[in-house]
């Protein structure tokens, strides 16, 4: 949430250091994220001065151009070589003397030295007003009024608002901190809890609101008293809509708002004030002279201020007039009702809305508006008539126009305050501190909350509607640790636990391990969200994927059906930053339905390989990245997962080409092979990409978790190479097979070193060379035992693949 200290400023009784108040705002619970300065024109105008014009003739040696001398109250005159057809003897102008920096409106900064333009020396700048960022207007120089005074700051004249921004990291039950005199109150405690002394907020409006007429009646129905406990409305008849006052547009351009006329700044003013969201209706537009509170019809269509169409359900609440829908409450305005150019009569309403209700709206439609923002947290449902007529008194003020109504309230069902009982014993428990019961009555009715009850050991309190999060002594113990200061609770001399027995733990010490060897190996470890877009998905998949029903957004509408998408955002958002020699590797889960129709979890080890294997070196090219690379990491992942014994057979993949799946025992292990242009283009990657993913499930339950340990051989191991002219179609493991297959017990590894084509060897053929190693640890094999070895394995592979030996 974002919060100006200039305005923050207002509602305190005494103006508090910005160090400071980030302090006591992280203190209390308001985590401070960061603080920025805000220049409403950057660079504040520094250094620019009123000149006047003295002369102004043209330029020996330029049609257009002109040289001017310039007074800007200084002994010295200026001469200033200007481009502007409208510049002139007598003008008051903005000058930026040689030295300043000016910030145009669009462009880099510009800092002014002395220049030669066209032989003539030029001592300086008339400005334009984009040119010191005021506009975008370049017509011509800016010309001041006559009366303006030579040598004047320039910045005394715009006073451009200088301000430092508050980021807070406001948590989802901190409704009554969502604006300005929300963050006021909070500080106001703390500074009466410290300071042992009463320290008020300074409210804006002192209640001075009076009906001029009765003129503009307008009848307010609530339907739906569930989703609308509350409805308040006035209005307000011959206003002016036009631009807002420059202090109102300056305090919402602090905080990151566009100005749009002085009718919706004002709404978004006392929205970011108090918390508060208002709608202004052109009451012109209320047929009827009705405002009716109730639920869509189903399937209603309706067009909203962005002009778009939106089918309504049964559940969404929409304001209308006795013929049409006017808004959806809460959350959006509709096309035809809002405020325009033209209006001079509004309706102003002030409501408190079901948080539920505006959350399933706002989601179901994708408008996550700055009111729904609050409506869905709750609002206070005791403030709509104090904020309709501060916001009543500031249009009259700023618009014109006259109050035609007394406050028009409708709340068919008071609610009841929250009393929450608070023992000391209970409070010193959680809090681990001894707090006087004095203190904790004087934070609790500093922060709103009214004493019902007091006991020996209990205090019972009225919670404020302002906080409606708050109904369990645990609540209340929040509240009085907050404004004693988070970074003030005690840490104990001891602490008593329980050690816990952790569940699975080979299976995290497995993980521990294998994500040491990658990160070894050069790969770094990523974490992808697990909430994904189904725009990503075929309709095969989606049709057993795991939809949300009140997702956070639009793009983030259902649980994970594969790893590959969020993966490849990761490697677009790295090379799209000129990051192209990738290595990653994610250990996380996927959601689907079975057949039998229940929800299953899949833990997945997925591995992306992409550029070069190394970076530029003196000694060292380059090498890309191929599917071997990643089929080398994939088999020692494997082999020290605790599978001995694993394979690789080509298979069709719609994600890969030249896809393998990988298999143990019979088992599916997982699959790998590099990631086909369809998928790339639906991530504008255009570089090759290869891809593992290893069902880390199946894997942890065939693997072995012990250890094997073995005496090294006394005896030498024995290497034969073999050269086999085979089919093209003949793969590598088709060769390692049926080597295996011979059952030779000293044979102990098969290595493919070699790879050789050429039309010598004949059409469709190809030679393979091959490695053997053999090992007998009762004794050293001797030449003869070898050959006949090699005999049996030359044999096999002239009966099973046709092949013959290259000499």
């Amino acid at each position: 949430m974002t919060i100006s200290y200039n305005w923050l400023s207002e509602y305190l009784p005494e103006k508090i250091e910005i160090e400071k108040l980030s302090g006591i705002l992280t203190g209390i619970g308001l985590e401070v994220e960061s603080v920025s300065s805000f220049e409403e024109i950057k660079g504040g105008l520094e250094g620019l001065v009123v000149g006047e014009v003295v002369s102004c003739e043209k330029h020996p040696d330029a049609d257009k151009l002109k040289v001017t001398t310039v007074n800007i109250g200084e002994d010295k005159m200026l001469h200033i070589v200007c481009g502007a057809a409208n510049v002139a003897t007598g003008q008051k102008v903005v000058v930026a003397p040689v030295g300043i920096t000016i910030y145009p409106t669009s462009g880099d900064p510009i800092k002014l030295k002395k220049a030669k333009i066209r032989g003539l020396e030029s001592e300086g700048m008339i400005c334009a007003e984009d040119e010191i960022g005021l506009n975008n207007n370049h017509d011509g120089i800016l010309v001041l009024p006559a009366e303006t005074a030579v040598g004047m700051k320039v910045s005394a004249i715009f006073k451009p608002q200088q301000d430092h921004i508050f980021e807070i990291g406001l948590t989802p039950n901190r409704m009554d901190a969502m604006s300005h005199l929300g963050v006021a109150k909070d500080v106001c405690a703390w500074l009466s809890y410290h300071n042992k002394k009463e320290t008020n907020v300074l409210f804006p409006y002192h209640g001075n609101f009076n009906a001029g007429n009765q003129s503009r009646q307008v009848t307010v129905i609530i339907e739906n008293e569930e989703s609308c406990r509350r409805y308040s409305g006035v209005s307000i008849s011959g206003i002016t809509v036009s631009d807002s006052p420059l202090w109102l547009q300056q305090k919402l351009k602090a905080i990151g708002l566009k100005p749009i006329n002085n009718i919706v700044d004002i709404t978004n003013f006392i929205l970011h004030e108090t918390g508060q969201p208002l709608h202004a209706f052109d009451a012109d537009k209320i047929k009827g002279n009705k405002v009716i509170v109730r639920n869509a019809g189903e399937g209603t269509v309706f067009k909203t201020l962005d002009d778009k169409e939106r089918k309504l359900a049964a559940t969404d609440l929409v304001i209308c007039n006795a013929e049409e829908i006017m808004c959806l409450a809460g959350v959006y305005g509709g096309i035809n009702s809002g405020v325009t150019k033209t209006t001079t009569n509004i309706f102003l309403e002030s409501a408190w809305f079901d948080p539920i209700s505006i959350r399933k709206t706002s989601v179901k439609h994708g408008l996550r508006t700055d009111a729904a923002a609050r409506f869905e947290k709750g609002t206070d449902i005791s403030n709509t008539i104090p904020v309709l007529k501060r916001a009543a008194l500031l249009v009259k003020d700023i618009a014109g126009g006259e109050i035609s109504t007394d406050i028009t309230d409708q709340y068919p069902a008071p609610l009841k305050k929250t009393t929450v009982g608070l023992k000391n014993h209970y409070l010193k428990k959680l809090s681990g501190k001894n707090y006087h019961p004095d203190q904790v009555k004087n934070i609790l009715q500093s922060l709103g909350f009214e004493v019902v009850k007091e006991g020996t050991d209990e205090l019972w309190v009225d919670v404020p509607y302002s906080k409606p999060d708050i109904s369990l002594p645990a609540d209340i113990v929040e509240e009085i640790m907050r404004i004693d200061g988070l970074d003030n609770i005690e840490i104990p001399a001891s602490i008593t636990i329980s050690p816990s027995v952790e569940k699975n733990q080979e299976q995290f010490k497995r993980k521990e391990k294998l994500a040491g060897y990658l990160t070894g190996f050069g790969f770094y470890e990523i974490f992808t969200n697990s909430i994904t877009d189904s725009k990503f998905y075929e309709e095969a998949t989606l049709s057993t994927a795991v939809k949300m029903i009140n997702s956070l957004s639009a793009d983030l509408d259902m649980l994970r059906p594969e790893m590959i998408q969020g993966g490849l955002q990761v490697i677009a958002h790295n090379i799209n930053r000129k990051n192209t020699d990738l290595r990653f590797f994610e250990f996380g889960k996927t959601y689907g339905l079975s057949d039998a129709g229940k929800y299953v979890e899949t833990t997945h080890l997925t591995l992306y390989v992409s550029g070069n294997t190394n970076e530029q070196h003196w000694k060292i090219k380059p090498a890309k990245t191929d599917l071997y690379y990643l089929k080398g990491a994939v088999e020692r992942v494997v082999e020290l997962s605790g599978i001995k014994k694993s394979s690789f057979e080509t298979v069709q993949n719609q994600q890969l080409k030249n896809g393998s799946v990988i298999k143990s025992a019979n088992k599916i292990l997982g699959y790998l092979g590099e990631v086909n242009e369809k998928m790339l283009k639906q991530f504008d990657i255009k570089f090759p990409v290869f891809y593992a993913d290893l069902n880390w499930d199946m894997i942890t339950a065939i693997s072995s978790t012990g250890v094997e340990y073995r005496e090294i051989s006394k005896f030498p191991a024995v290497t034969r190479d073999l050269a086999l002219v085979v089919d093209k179609n003949v793969s590598y493991n088709q060769i390692e097979g049926i080597a295996l297959s011979c059952k030779i017990q000293e044979l102990r590894s098969v290595h493919l070193f070699d790879v050789f084509e050429s039309d010598k060897l004949g059409a469709g053929m190809k030679s393979m060379a091959v490695s053997f190693i053999f090992l007998d640890e009762r004794k050293t094999l001797t030449d003869k035992e070898i050959d006949i070895f090699m005999q049996k394995i030359i044999s096999s592979y002239e009966e099973s693949v046709g092949a013959e030996i290259r000499k």
